[in-house]
């Protein structure tokens, strides 16, 4: 009867204690940094090697048509963990701050502790930051604000690509280093802490994120990542069409030609590259497999909801563009996968393994997703859509396209389940058909019989746009000055525009409001822009552009040829 009586406690305990973790699914949120479609599951690369990302995309839902907010790394983690897109936030660039264009916004782990959830982290999961008032606990320690644990560099750089002057982002090197994975820390530090906190009972259910760097530059990982991929059998992108950009405008060819594969070119280090992207996907898939490994044999291992996405994709060539930065789809679009357990209260089914969803879907919606599918109430502020009925059923009809954002309001890019349209702050345009062109080799823009789409394309732009957040950029950011050359006699020269991209920081100390104008190459202006006095504006141009600044009353006073480096435009009177 004693036996009967304590079986009966133990299971009113048990049973008081059960559904309470039941219905509070943990969440494993996983980024892998500057990862294309390069995955065996999406076919990107034929010599990828990444069975772990495949187990993963054959154990929930694979989304082959998922973009990012932006294509770079501060904008599209921001939306993501806002759940506010660019032209809601205003924060458009790599070099904006988070905390000072978004002051008190509740990033996701935060909402989610403030809902009795542990919110824990490791690696780069923002950029560059940790911002530590969002987690309750993180490594490296959240007070250093530094999301890198300890990493090997080899001490003499560059290895292979010798660099091609001050455009030349430091990092853009690769090589294969004579160092095993826990000599040389990074990654594997990441993985090995967070695999000791899947392994542990918590008390509370967990959000728990996982941040990879690599493939983020620089191609250094050990060289048994290198081996599987001799230089001489590698393949060139598929994306990859010489001549591509003919019938590009030339907002896009500028954006293109950015140096980069010019010089990589000229150095014979195609193939090298290629051979190290493809080795860091390779380590970051090893070290995915050590996450999987551990969350498989983890008491968490049956209630937890798993997410895997890309920040923004990456160019190796195609559109002779090397990087990121770029509407194109090889650059806006991401892996992304999500494996829900049954009894998670907003998806009691789960997920069916192995399912593919086509529709085209935003990274700023896994905010809204990932509340509604652990219960939590719906944050109303913020632009997240959540993707529970594409998780229910992916062939269902998604009204949404996804927008992706470049680094003003005006360079854009939507993507729809077919039809890929970028458009230009010049008014230019490009429209692509992603199911007969998927590497978008054809710019249907200015053929007549698809001037109807791209008026569809027009009408589903959002009505208002925030502008880039100038306030809080800094001026120690655009420390060098470029001064104004006067008008005297003749007008001011016509454009000579380059690839180089450059952002200007006008100042109007003036009691009076200013034009800014553009000149094309034959000395017509292209583009004006209006300051209030006593503002300051960013511009976003490219060296070589003539721009005048005069009173809106058209009296003159001034222009400038923008040089190959970011600086400060500062109007205090006329010049004379």
């Amino acid at each position: 009867m004693k036996k009967i009586v304590f079986w009966l406690v133990w299971l009113s305990v048990g049973w008081s204690a059960g559904p309470s973790q039941a219905e509070q699914p943990n969440v494993l949120f996983i980024a892998i940094d500057d990862l294309n479609d390069w995955i065996g599951c999406l076919g990107g690369h034929p010599q990828s090697i990444t069975p772990n990302l495949d187990r993963l995309a054959a154990s929930g839902v694979l989304f082959r048509n998922a973009h990012c907010a932006a294509p770079s790394c501060n904008p599209s983690r921001t939306a993501i963990f806002s759940g506010q897109p660019p032209h809601r936030s205003g924060l458009y660039q790599n070099m904006q701050k988070l905390r000072e264009v978004m002051p008190n916004a509740e990033l996701l782990p935060s909402y989610f502790s403030r809902h009795g959830y542990w919110s824990a982290g490791s690696g780069k999961m923002l950029h560059y930051i940790i911002d530590p008032i969002s987690w309750d606990d993180y490594f490296p320690k959240k007070e250093t604000d530094n999301p890198f644990p300890r990493t090997f560099n080899p001490p003499n750089r560059p290895l292979n690509l010798p660099r091609g002057g001050a455009w030349q982002y430091v990092e853009t090197d690769w090589g294969a280093l004579d160092i095993q994975d826990e000599d040389y820390g990074g990654d594997w530090l990441v993985t090995k802490w967070i695999g000791e906190q899947l392994q542990k009972r918590h008390e509370k259910p967990f959000f728990l994120a996982c941040g990879i760097y690599r493939p983020h530059e620089p191609w250094f990982v050990p060289a048994k990542y290198f081996e599987p991929f001799p230089l001489e059998s590698i393949q060139l992108p598929r994306g990859y069409k010489e001549n591509d950009l003919e019938d590009v405008p030339a907002a896009g060819q500028r954006l293109a030609r950015n140096r980069y594969f010019a010089h990589i070119q000229e150095q014979q280090q195609w193939r090298k590259g290629i051979q190290a992207y493809l080795a860091s996907i390779h380590y970051a898939d090893a070290m995915l497999g050590r996450v999987l490994d551990e969350l498989d044999k983890s008491p968490a291992r049956d209630n937890t909801i798993v997410v895997l996405w890309s920040d923004h994709g990456w160019h190796l060539g195609e559109k002779e563009h090397w990087q990121k930065f770029t509407g194109w789809r090889v650059c806006t679009r991401v892996p992304l996968m999500i494996r829900v357990p049954k009894g998670a209260p907003g998806l009691p089914e789960g997920t069916t393994p192995g399912s593919i969803c086509d529709a085209p879907v935003s990274l700023v919606d896994l905010y809204g997703t990932l509340t509604d599918l652990c219960g939590l109430p719906e944050k109303s502020e913020i632009a997240s859509r959540s993707l529970k009925p594409l998780l229910r059923d992916p062939n269902f009809q998604w009204p949404y396209v996804a927008l992706t954002h470049l680094d003003n309001p005006q360079n854009y890019a939507l993507s729809s389940d077919r039809f890929r349209y970028i458009h230009y702050q010049s008014g230019e345009e490009e429209l692509y058909d992603i199911q007969s062109d998927p590497h978008e080799w054809t710019n249907l823009a200015s053929q007549s019989d698809y001037q109807a789409k791209l008026v569809e394309f027009r009408q589903m732009v959002p009505k208002d746009f925030a502008p880039v957040h100038e306030s809080q950029l800094g001026i120690n950011s655009f420390k060098a000055e470029v001064e104004l050359t006067p008008v005297v006699g003749s007008p001011p020269p016509a454009s000579m525009p380059t690839s180089v991209a450059v952002t200007l920081l006008f100042q109007n100390q003036t009691e009076k409001k200013l034009t800014l104008q553009r000149f094309d190459r034959d000395g017509k202006v292209v583009e004006s822009i209006t300051m209030e006095k006593a503002s300051r504006r960013l511009v976003h141009t490219f060296s070589g552009c003539t721009w005048t600044i005069q009173e809106s009353v058209g009296n003159g006073l001034g222009y400038i040829v923008v040089p190959e480096k970011t600086g400060r435009v500062v109007v205090q009177q006329e010049v004379r």
